[in-house]
Formats: C-alpha cells, structure tokens, sequence
C-alpha cells in the first residue's frame, strides 16, 4: 500500500524543517552532503568481506535518491531520525517516506540556491561552525579531545569539515527559502477574505491572554566602586602597553567574562556583522594591532579590550571585564525604595503606570507604563499557556491589577534587582474575532500565502529539475510529485 505524505504540512506540525532548518544539527547524526558529478550512480556502495579465502560483497549503504547535484543515501533516512530526536521533536509514527520527503525538500532548496548564484561566504560558515563548537565543548567542559571521540572523528579537523559541508548548504535551503517568500505580502482586503473564508465552528479559538507591568528598582553600584574598577582596569593597560605584561595572562587571572574561556580567550568581530554591544564593537574597531583600549562601560560592567590581529574586516580580539560589586546597604535601600513605591500604588496615591514612569529603573519598560512586551509577538499580550514559565509564576495568582510583593529577581547578568508586577489586562479565552485579533489572524494569512508560495516554486523547480528515486522510496506516495507522475 502505498503511503500518504504531506511533507509541508507535515514538517510544520512536526517541528521538523518546514520553512527554516534546525539551526544547531546533532552531529552524531550528520548527514551526508556529498555533491556528486555522475548523476546516474545508483548503484549500493560496496566492501568486500573476506570468508573462507573468497571475497563476499556486503552491502554497506546505497543510493536512496538523487537530486540536482546532490545524493541522499540509504542512511540519511535513520539519521534523519535520529536528528529530529536529539532536537526535541516527535517523530512517533512518522514514515520513512515522510523524512525522505522533507530532505527532498531540503536538496531541492539547496541546489537552486546554488544555481542562483546565492552567495554563503565560507568565513560566514566557519564563524557559525566555530560557535556551534563552542556550544558543543559546554557538555564537555572545553575539551576538544572528547568532543571529536563523542562523535567518533578521527580528529578536530574532520569534525569541522563535515560540520562545514552541513552548515553550508542548510544556509544556501534557508536563504533559497527566504528569497521564495521575501516578496510575499499580504493586505487588509486578503486578511479579511482569509478570514471570511473560515467556517464560524472552525475559527481558531485563541487561549486566555494578559497584559503584564513591572516596575524594577535596581541597586546602584557607589562611586568609589566604580573609580576602583576602573583604576584597575587602567593598571592591567599599563601592565601590557608599557611594561610588557601578558594581556592573555591577565585575562586568565582576572577576567570575568564566563564565555571568553569556551573561546580559547578571543572573539572574532567581523565589521559588516554586528556582534557584542555596540561600546565593545567601537572600542575594538579603534584599535590596532597590539593596542589595548582604555576602560569603557557596557551593562555587563567595565572593560579594556586587546586587538590581536586584523585580518580584513575581521578583528581577532580579548577583553578584561571586571564587574563592580554592589554593597549589601545599596541591595537593601532599592527593596526599601520600591516597597515605598507599592503603597503608594496600593493606597492609590498613584496609579502603576505612572508609578513605573516615575521610578522603574527598567529603561525598555519604564515610559510604557511598565508594560511588558511579547517577545514572540511583539505586543503586549501574553498567551497564558505559552507564558515563560518563570514569569507566569510570578503573576499566576494575582487578580486583575492587584499588585504583587516585592519579589527578588536576577537579571541575564546575575545582578540582584527587585520588582512588582500587575496584570493590568485579561482576554479570556475566546473564537478569533477579527478586530480584536487582527494580527493574529494577519499572521496566519500571511503564512498560508507564503506556503502556497513556495508549493508552486516547489512544484515548478521539480519539473526543471534532474531527480532519481531509487528502492522502496518510489513506493511513497508524496505530496510533492518528486515522482514526476
């Protein structure tokens, strides 16, 4: 019998790789991405197994399809799975024709991005290598050695180049994609029809949302705190700049920036892609070779910054971040503050949008009245299932705009601050309605437009395009007609 795929569809659902691949790929599942220049090898690929004094063929993998100039082999199917697994997705019940027809996709999108002249800069790749290991040797405490024998390469060398090969062309599938949908858009009119055109009992129903507001009080680091920083900061310049001292030595013995030991003490900042915060990218770029810049202050505390090398546009460079220390006096008079600023609120002396405007020491929220933003949606309501669960902890027992204690929080720094949160605003579960979930509805116009985009360019490419279906996968019955029937 032959099996039903959906593969758009279907990845979609599936998390699997519907409109952008998995970004950071298990490599102990690597898949092959071998080009091949003779398009009718199908052959299996063979060794020769020696049994009483003859040579017994044993097959060892084969040639499952091939499309455009590239192969899929018998083997790409489990690992495929094996994939998807080690990214957290669900492949209960999911054939083998199904990921057979998502890595068809993925050639396709791959081998068209070639034939457009889409340009993946090798540094590119290797700067996204280069921190995917970075990720990788976290499990592994830095060590490179049981990072390439986990993975079973014979060397560091060899892990780079497969991830290499895999980075690049799931880059050139993503850009292809991208190129197919960048155009596409959507008017109010087309929003409307798309709407219409849903059966009232079929409506999305969309679950309770709130709007959520903070006012935050952080503890204030004193002046002789930062002047001593800062005063150490110019001796460790002093050290290198006059008297010949070790910048990396330095670093090693005073740096407290955590991920600077995972990348061998250096960052690589490329000039036409933004990377660090903007202070730390200016002072490296005025630097040159073997200059140590002077102190500068970003949010994750005080800094010098070292260039090593400049190659082009890419500067090799270290820093010192040293982190001034806030008293125990300062932590305790920011609890009192915002205490003090909760009765007022709850004395009604004052309203919580104002409150946050007067004191919130929270820049991004603070002249909006406190009120958080959807990262995922960018606006201000917040799904209550889809909530962080951090924060839905924090305000899950709150009324509606009741005003919590003051609870101690940390920042992405580890800073110690302290806030109080209010749900200033509650939707509950509801059908969409289109006025008042316009962008949502928007939104989901807007993909079922792309997707039917990229099905005609999908539908189109395949008939330009040389594909070679080989075993049990011409069995499969595909969504796409890979089959050319």
């Amino acid at each position: 019998m032959l099996l039903k795929t959906n593969n758009l569809k279907f990845i979609n659902n599936q998390i699997l790789y519907k409109v952008f691949f998995i970004a950071l790929i298990s490599i102990n599942a690597l898949s092959a991405q071998e080009i091949i220049e003779d398009k009718k090898e199908e052959k299996p690929i063979e060794k020769k197994e020696k049994v009483l004094g003859d040579f017994k063929p044993v097959k060892v993998d084969g040639v499952a399809s091939v499309i455009g100039d590239f192969i899929v082999l018998e083997s790409d199917v489990p690992k495929r799975r094996e994939e998807i697994k080690a990214a957290g997705g669900n492949v209960d019940g999911v054939s083998d024709c199904e990921l057979m027809g998502s890595i068809l996709e993925e050639k396709l999108y791959a081998h068209h991005a070639i034939q457009d002249s889409i340009i993946v800069s090798d540094i590119e790749v290797r700067g996204q290598v280069d921190y995917q290991i970075q990720q990788f040797l976290q499990y592994f405490q830095g060590d490179m050695e049981k990072l390439v024998a986990y993975y079973k390469k014979d060397d560091e060398e060899s892990l780079r180049d497969e991830m290499f090969e895999i980075t690049k062309n799931n880059e050139l599938a993503k850009r292809m994609q991208g190129k197919i949908v960048e155009e596409v858009e959507i008017t109010p009119e087309e929003v409307r029809e798309y709407f219409n055109k849903i059966p009232v009992d079929n409506r999305p129903v969309f679950g309770t949302e709130l709007k959520v507001a903070q006012i935050v009080a952080e503890p204030k680091v004193s002046e002789e705190e930062e002047k001593r920083i800062i005063d150490r900061l110019y001796g460790f310049r002093e050290d290198v700049m006059v008297k010949g001292a070790s910048f990396r030595s330095k670093v090693v013995l005073y740096g407290e920036d955590p991920g600077l030991k995972q990348s061998g003490y250096v960052y690589t900042l490329d000039r036409k892609k933004p990377k660090m915060v903007k202070e730390f990218r200016q002072a490296a770029f005025a630097l040159q070779e073997g200059e140590v810049s002077e102190p500068f202050k970003t949010d994750f505390g005080y800094h010098i910054v070292y260039c090593q090398k400049i190659r082009g546009q890419q500067y090799v460079v270290s820093h010192i971040l040293l982190k001034p220390k806030v008293s125990t006096q300062a932590i305790n008079e920011a609890k009192e503050r915002l205490e003090k600023v909760r009765q007022r609120i709850v004395d009604g002396d004052i309203s919580f949008s104002d409150a946050a405007k007067e004191a919130s020491d929270e820049k991004e929220t603070k002249n909006d009245g406190g009120q958080l933003i959807n990262p995922e949606t960018q606006d201000y309501n917040f799904e209550l299932t889809r909530m962080e669960p951090s924060l839905y902890a924090q305000i899950q027992n709150l009324k509606d705009n009741e005003v919590s204690l003051v609870l101690t929080d940390q920042d992405n720094r580890g800073n110690t601050k302290f806030k109080i949160l209010t749900v200033s605003d509650r939707i509950d579960e509801h059908k969409a309605d289109y006025a008042r979930d316009f962008l949502k509805i928007k939104e989901l116009a807007l993909k079922e437009k792309q997707l039917r985009a990229i099905d005609k360019w999908q539908s189109e490419k395949i008939m330009d395009t040389y594909i070679k279906i080989s075993g049990s996968y011409r069995d499969c019955d595909y969504s796409g007609n890979w089959l050319k029937k």
